[in-house]
């Protein structure tokens, strides 16, 4: 089975609340605010289109945004009134010079080999027109590897039961683990991940390698600045000739 296909989704959708998903719509909607031009800004992995629907209602992004997800369930759950393409982060369907920015949240862009890290960010570069923005969101390096394993077990609204064990490897910077999801029909989703987290300074590195600038880091979703504390690790990025 496919991780990020239904088994991602039902596992991930009962606690992603409306407060919190309304906590980074705002972050986005303050550092895209002065995104220049009116070209499309991509949300890059939108899967149900939380943040997506969210953005091209209202704020500075309204009427601009483009969901990109490969899921067909998640495509088929998205919440209306946003334009979407089914693609793979691998294979990105846009024209050079076309996109304003782009938008990932939750390490989607890292769940791959680290030479196809190198060609999505590539890829990304090439389609961003001058001046425009890559944000992206994931965990601080540090943090997992203070605490590199984990597991847990709970019950979901509505019935069902979520495991989940894991290990961070923090020579290759890679979180492997298992996830198996007993829905309450009887129905068992199980499959394993590998998400790669980066120190800041590999971060930096992979950008300048791939046409990409850093132009902020914060900790959170107030723009504090990152600390050994942070549960977040905020990147925004610009095109180095923008």
């Amino acid at each position: 089975m496919d991780f990020f296909g239904e088994l991602y989704l039902r596992s991930t959708l009962p606690f992603l609340s409306e407060s919190v998903t309304a906590r980074e719509v705002d972050y986005l909607s303050r550092v895209f605010a002065d995104v220049p031009g009116s070209g499309p800004v991509v949300d890059l992995g939108c899967g149900h289109g939380r943040h997506a629907a969210r953005l091209q209602a209202s704020g500075p992004l309204a009427g601009r945004v483009i969901g990109l997800e490969k899921d067909a369930l998640s495509l088929a759950m998205r919440r209306p009134g946003f334009p979407v393409v089914r693609a793979d982060l691998r294979a990105l369907p846009f024209r050079e010079g076309s996109l304003s920015g782009a938008y990932a949240w939750y390490s989607t862009l890292f769940a791959f080999t680290d030479e196809e890290h190198v060609h999505i960010l590539r890829e990304l570069a090439r389609a961003m027109r001058r001046g425009g923005r890559l944000v992206f969101q994931t965990v601080p390096h540090e943090r997992l590897a203070a605490s590199p394993g984990a597991a847990f077990q709970r019950g979901l609204p509505g019935g069902g039961v979520l495991e989940e064990e894991s290990h961070f490897d923090v020579v290759t910077g890679r979180d492997m683990g298992r996830r198996t999801l007993t829905l309450p029909d009887g129905r068992v989703l199980s499959a394993s991940y590998a998400i790669r987290y980066y120190p800041l300074a590999d971060l930096a590195a992979l950008l300048e390698s791939t046409g990409f600038s850093i132009a902020w880091v914060h900790g959170g979703l107030d723009g504090e600045p990152l600390t050994h504390l942070s549960a977040d690790l905020i990147v925004g990025a610009v095109p180095r000739d923008g």
